[in-house]
Formats: structure tokens, C-alpha cells, sequence
């Protein structure tokens, strides 16, 4: 017989997991990682400065896509991948964020997507469904530190010093300012490490004895603070 349990910390955690894989997830595909100095679609550098007639703007670039103004395009921003294939990744470290942050970013869909199902079951294979949820969260959030840890080396490269000027070097963006993709990249990091550590909380408040009360009195949906 399926017993739907919902206790205020199972929903909290699930939320919170589900938060922290559309972030990352969010993040990943943004182009707003790093955020490049004014410029004008016809830009050329003059001494470090971004000079030529007509409205500024910023463009923005990604780990595998950017946003910029073409020299025809007076009005409109153009947004899109600039590496069709992975070997075109601006550098070695931007290819190797890919993997972890991809890495870490399924196992996270993997534990959203399992989370939903955790009011009707609560252990797989003898195992508490919350305690193996939380260690793949663990595990992604270690992939995911690793793929931060990366992304600034990267920015030596011919592309990042295109858009931050010939001063971006590794940990160092030149004339760049970070864009709120990197920093949500972080949050859902801290997330996943609080998710992480409250699926034990999840797991206690689904076991409890008040849980087993309800069970024994014949109660299918058992609803708890």
C-alpha cells in the first residue's frame, strides 16, 4: 500500500532541490557570465579603450555563447552559441567547466525529478531515498565547486581577452565585470550543499514515530509540520 507523506521539511527540501537544479541549469545556458566593457558594433581597441561612433553597449559572453551587437544591427542584440562544437570552448578550462558543471547539473535534474516522487516513496532498495538523494547532491555540488574553481583560468583566452581587453589573464578579467550568471552559478552551489545536508532532516521527519502512528491507524495520506 503507497502512504503519501508530506512533512514541512520533505516539501522544503524538494523545493529547495528543485531551486537549486533550475539555477544551475539557468546559469549554464545564460550568457551572462562575464560582462564586457561599452562598445559600439564597430568597436576597435585604441590604447585599452573601446572606441568608434554610435550608442554603446555591453556584450556579454558565456561558456559557449555570447551576446552582441552586429555593426548592421542598430537596434537589436544578437544572442547565440559561438562554439558549434565543443572543441570551439574558448579554452581547455571552459571545456573542462562544461563537464563538471554539466556533470553536476544532471545529477541535480536527476534528484529534482526523484524528489517529487519522495511523498510515495521513501526508500529504494532498502536505502532511504533522502540519504542517496543527498549524497548525489553532495557529489554534484563537488563537480560543481570544480567547474568554478576552473572558469577563471580560462579567462586568458583569445576570446575573454577579445571582450575584457589584452589585460584579462587567468583569474583576472581585465575590463570585465561579472555577470549575474556566474554568481547564481554560486548560489545554486551553496544550495546544493544545504540541500545536501538537509536531506538527513527530510529523512528524520519522514520516519518519525508520529509518521509510524498514522501508518499503523490505517491513514494513507499523512500530512505533518
Amino acid at each position: 500500500m503507497c502512504h503519501v507523506i508530506v512533512t514541512c521539511r520533505s516539501m522544503l527540501w524538494t523545493l529547495l532541490s528543485i531551486m537549486a537544479a533550475f539555477g544551475e541549469l539557468i546559469a549554464f545556458m545564460s550568457t551572462d557570465w562575464l560582462v564586457g566593457f561599452p562598445r559600439t558594433p564597430d568597436a576597435v581597441f585604441n590604447h585599452h579603450v573601446a572606441t568608434a561612433a554610435g550608442e554603446a553597449y555591453r556584450p556579454t559572453l558565456g561558456i559557449y555563447g555570447r551576446c552582441i551587437k552586429l555593426p548592421h544591427m542598430q537596434r537589436r542584440v544578437l544572442c547565440g552559441p559561438y562554439a558549434v562544437h565543443f572543441g570551439e570552448i574558448a579554452s581547455g578550462f571552459w571545456q573542462a567547466t562544461s563537464i563538471f558543471l554539466a556533470a553536476g547539473i544532471l545529477l541535480l535534474c536527476a534528484v529534482a525529478f526523484i524528489s517529487v516522487f519522495t511523498m510515495c516513496f521513501q526508500s529504494i532498495m532498502k536505502k532511504s531515498i533522502f540519504n542517496v538523494c543527498g549524497l548525489l547532491q553532495g557529489i554534484a555540488g563537488l563537480f560543481l565547486i570544480l567547474g568554478l574553481m576552473l572558469y577563471p583560468a580560462g579567462w586568458g583566452s583569445d576570446k575573454v581577452q577579445f571582450y575584457c581587453g589584452p589585460d584579462a589573464a587567468p583569474y583576472r578579467a581585465g575590463l570585465c565585470s561579472m555577470g549575474w550568471a556566474f554568481y547564481t552559478a554560486m548560489g545554486g552551489t551553496v544550495l546544493t550543499f544545504i540541500c545536501a545536508v538537509f536531506s538527513a532532516q527530510a529523512e528524520i521527519a519522514t520516519s518519525s514515530d508520529k509518521v509510524q502512528e498514522e501508518i499503523e491507524e490505517g491513514k494513507s495520506l499523512i500530512c505533518l509540520l
